[in-house]
C-alpha cells in the first residue's frame, strides 16, 4: 500500500505550531529552514506543494513577549495579525534561500460553504501551482473565529487542510505533528502502546483511540487529526499522520517507508467537492 505514495504529485503538507515552535513558544528557526529546504527539494522534483502552516498567534505572542495563550478573541485576532506577518516574512526569507517563491493565501470556511468563493480559491490555488508557487495557507483568524474556537467550519487547521486538499483534487495530505502517529492506545499511559501503520476505515473504535490534547498555542489534537483524514479519505486521498520533529520525514513517506500511520484512500471513489449555492 506505501508504493502508491511514490506516485503522489500534488501534496498538501500540513505543520502544526508544535512542529514549528520549542515548547516555551518560541520559533524553532533550524526546523522552518529544514522544511523550505525539504518542500524547495520536492517542488524542483515538479511536484506540487501546498504548504498549510499554523503558528500566527504563537509568533505574534512571542514578538510581544507573552509566554501564555490569551483567553479572548479580541486578543487572540490581535496576535494572529502580528504573527501572520512574522510568519510569512520568516517563511520568504528561508524559502528564497532555495529560490522558491511562496504565496500567502489566508482562507475562511467560506470556501466550503459558498460556491463562489469555493471556485474563486480553487482557481487561485490552481493557477500558483500551475506557476510553479508554493502557495502557504492558514485560516483568516483576524476576521475569521472559527479555527481559534468560537465554531464554524474549520476549527484547526488539520480540518482545514483536510478542506484545502479536497479543493485542489490533491494526492495526498502529509499532516506533520508531535506524535508519531495514531497508536493502539495511549503511548503516555501504556507502556505497550504500537503504532497503527495502516488504516483503510475509521471506525468507531478507531476514533476512540484519539485524544484532543494539543499544546499551549496550538488548537490540534488526534481527534481533529482523524477528522480530517477522514474528509480526505472520503474524496479519494490518501492522508499520512507522522511526527514533524524531522521534517525530512517527507522524503521517507514518499519514498513508501512505513513511516506514521496511512490511511488508504479507495481508489474507486469519485473525488467530489461539496459545498452548497
Amino acid at each position: 500500500m506505501r508504493r502508491v505514495l511514490k506516485q503522489k504529485k500534488r501534496i498538501v503538507v500540513k505543520v502544526g505550531t508544535s512542529s514549528l515552535s520549542y515548547p516555551n513558544g518560541r520559533l524553532n528557526f533550524q526546523r522552518i529552514a529544514n522544511l523550505a529546504f525539504i518542500l524547495s527539494a520536492l517542488r524542483n522534483k515538479e511536484l506540487e506543494i501546498i504548504l498549510v502552516s499554523s503558528g500566527a498567534i504563537g509568533v505574534g505572542a512571542g514578538r510581544i513577549g507573552m509566554i501564555e495563550k490569551p483567553a479572548d478573541l479580541a486578543t487572540k485576532q490581535a496576535l494572529a495579525a502580528i504573527g501572520q506577518a512574522e510568519l510569512i516574512k520568516i517563511y520568504q526569507k528561508f524559502f528564497e534561500e532555495y529560490n522558491q517563491i511562496v504565496a500567502q493565501v489566508l482562507l475562511t470556511k467560506d470556501i466550503v460553504t459558498i460556491a463562489e468563493r469555493h471556485e474563486n480559491a480553487r482557481n487561485t490555488l490552481l493557477n500558483l501551482l500551475k506557476m510553479g508557487i508554493i502557495p502557504i495557507i492558514n485560516e483568516n483568524d483576524t476576521i475569521s473565529t472559527y479555527e481559534i474556537g468560537y465554531g464554524g467550519n474549520f476549527g484547526d487547521n488539520d480540518t482545514l487542510s483536510a478542506n484545502v486538499a479536497t479543493l485542489v483534487d490533491a494526492d495526498l495530505l502529509i499532516l506533520l505533528s508531535d506524535i508519531d502517529g495514531l497508536y493502539s492506545a495511549d503511548p503516555k499511559k501504556q507502556k505497550g502502546a504500537e503504532i497503527i501503520h495502516s488504516v483503510e476505515a475509521i471506525t468507531p473504535e478507531l476514533e476512540k483511540l484519539a485524544t484532543g490534547t494539543g499544546t499551549s498555542f496550538g488548537t490540534g489534537g488526534m481527534i481533529t487529526k482523524i477528522s480530517a483524514a477522514k474528509i480526505c479519505l472520503e474524496a479519494g486521498i490518501d492522508t499520512v499522520i507522522t511526527n514533524g520533529s524531522d521534517p525530512s520525514i517527507i522524503f521517507s513517506i514518499l519514498e513508501g517507508k512505513e513511516i506514521g500511520t496511512h490511511f488508504v484512500a479507495r481508489k474507486d471513489k469519485v473525488i467530489l467537492n461539496n459545498y452548497q449555492a
